[in-house]
């Protein structure tokens, strides 16, 4: 089998798996090692063609089918066709962008997709960064933010320096946690603030907290604000933390991974996200409600030129980075968190050209609807209840009956749909209740498949309740 009929035969077997990506179950289940069984991992594949394709056949038949109307448990979907041309696109050209002279084209659109996004977020004066999600991202805005607390501890460390203490939602992602851990900062100076009856930051709060660091000697560097939390879909007020910053001098920055995209609409954005232009920094996730094929986010700082670049230390010139080449001043990784970096900036620049902003802000807004039907039919329906009050995009409900351990039953209903293929819906716990988080992103699914979904639902939990309940 020559190049061309490597290509060919790849490209017929991607097409015809993504044309039947919405048909059928989306998943065919198998425990695992039944499923280590089917795939045969264990086989030589002895440079054969043949066998190689077997395995990408073999990868497909088994995988999650995440375009299908029963996928609605994560915060990303089956990934928008631009996207996907250009994720082919980049690992065929198996670029780095780190350097332009080893990345020219990609390096441009990177640059050109910041500026549209530090306009759009309405940051003046800033710069921004492409990364590997906004885990990375929200603890590089947290670097930042240390450094500039105090300059001497991206030299000397933290050690016999008074301490430094960031500040989040209670219900903010885990992911500043890792963050504190590893820089250095310890868990005891990652500050969780409680939240209010809709899971949004309570300001009151966290102004106590402010007053107790300061008296015992610490110093606030870092708020994090959380544009549409994890589990709810909530968004933390930026006004009062806005003038709690003038107090305390904090960098304020706004995770908006999941809620971010509200920025495209300006009515829900005067909903959702007024003063975000007054932040210091915002991650955003592009691959989350807006379909771009993962991994593919950004986080932009305001007011800041050269800040990245400062906390994340200068490159190396004596092989890589060399400022003084015209080609090297445009040079993005002395100011990423990796040398090496993957090409993200195509899959963007397509999708943003394909659907214009426009196109996307449409699409965050039918998802908003949909979630607003949804919460509809759950209030309609005696056997389901909502487990906290849709804010957002999040619509967090669970089935209902007397008599019975609940969170017994709903756990071995969502598996026993996920097993029979027949949806994924994600699940957490709130105030010690299982709850199921139902995420309308495809942009396939109508208010027909949303009743289908609760259909399925309701069938499937009178049905465990027909017979002895056993564990999942």
């Amino acid at each position: 089998m020559d190049d061309r009929q490597v290509f060919e035969r790849l490209l017929e077997m991607l097409s015809s798996h993504y044309q039947g990506r919405g048909q059928g179950s989306f998943l065919d289940y198998h425990r695992p090692q039944e499923l280590r069984s089917l795939l045969r991992l264990d086989r030589d594949g002895k440079g054969s063609w043949e066998e190689l394709f077997a395995w990408v056949r073999r990868y497909l038949d088994y995988s999650v089918k995440t375009d299908h109307p029963a996928f609605v448990n994560r915060m990303w979907v089956g990934a928008n066709l631009p996207s996907i041309v250009g994720e082919m696109v980049t690992a065929l050209t198996n670029a780095s962008a780190c350097t332009y002279e080893s990345a020219p084209v990609s390096t441009l659109m990177e640059r050109y997709m910041i500026g549209e996004m530090l306009n759009l977020v309405g940051f003046r004066g800033g710069e921004g960064q492409m990364t590997t999600g906004s885990s990375n991202a929200n603890m590089i805005a947290m670097m930042v933010a240390r450094n500039r607390a105090d300059g001497a501890v991206k030299e000397e460390g933290l050690f016999a320096r008074p301490p430094l203490c960031a500040f989040v939602s209670a219900e903010s992602h885990y992911s500043m946690d890792r963050a504190a851990n590893i820089l250095g900062l310890g868990s005891r100076q990652l500050c969780k603030v409680p939240v209010d009856a809709s899971g949004a930051m309570d300001a009151s709060a966290l102004e106590r907290l402010l007053e107790e660091t300061v008296a015992r000697g610490a110093r606030p560097f870092f708020v994090a604000a959380t544009a549409g939390t994890t589990v709810r879909g909530a968004y933390d007020q930026l006004a009062p933390l806005l003038l709690l910053r003038q107090r305390f001098a904090f960098w304020l920055h706004v995770d908006g991974a999941w809620g971010g995209s509200v920025v495209l609409c300006d009515e829900l954005r005067r909903r959702y996200l007024p003063g975000l232009e007054q932040a210091d920094s915002f991650s955003w996730d592009f691959h989350k409600m807006l379909g771009t094929a993962l991994m593919c986010n950004v986080l932009l700082v305001n007011r800041g030129a050269g800040v990245l670049g400062g906390a994340l230390g200068a490159g190396d010139g004596s092989y890589l980075f060399r400022d003084e080449d015209l080609e090297g001043r445009e040079d993005l990784g002395p100011a990423s968190l990796q040398c090496g970096r993957r090409v993200d900036s195509l899959k963007w620049f397509l999708d943003w050209k394909f659907f214009g902003r426009e196109g996307l802000a449409r699409r965050v807004e039918r998802s908003l609807a949909l979630c607003a039907y949804a919460e509809e039919v759950v209030r309609g329906n005696p056997w389901l209840e909502l487990t906290a009050p849709r804010v957002s995009f999040n619509v967090c409900f669970r089935f209902v009956t007397a008599a019975v351990d609940l969170n017994r039953v709903n756990l071995l209903l969502r598996t026993e749909l996920y097993r029979e293929g027949r949806t994924l819906v994600g699940l957490a716990y709130l105030d010690g209740q299982v709850t199921m988080r139902l995420l309308i992103l495809n942009q396939q699914l109508s208010e027909s498949d949303i009743d289908d979904f609760f259909a399925a639902i309701v069938f499937k939990g009178r049905e465990i309740l027909s017979r002895p309940l056993k564990t999942p």
